[in-house]
């Protein structure tokens, strides 16, 4: 049977991780607060921060910068960061 949680960024019940995604306190957080589903969706805006704005992995403040958004999107009614130039498919 799988792991259900109480998703924070959806504000309904669905299929929690099977292990935190993420490393130290705030994997823990999103591992016990939200989904699958979710966390999917935050993989995609990801994905469109660090092409958009070209950003490496590796880059200390990119890294930073990702974490902020990441929070941001995930636990927090805040707006994110979506780059100027993008349009959704």
């Amino acid at each position: 049977m799988a792991r259900m949680v109480q998703c924070k960024k959806l504000n309904k019940e669905a299929e929690g991780m099977d292990r935190p995604p993420y490393p130290g306190d705030v994997g823990k957080e999103i591992y016990l607060h939200i989904s699958k589903e979710a966390w999917q969706l935050w993989i995609k805006q990801q994905t469109i921060l660090i092409n958009e704005y070209r950003l490496s992995a590796i880059d200390p403040k990119a890294q930073t910068m990702l974490m902020q958004e990441m929070k941001k999107f995930l636990f927090s009614d805040a707006e994110y960061l979506m780059p100027g130039a993008y349009t959704p498919e």
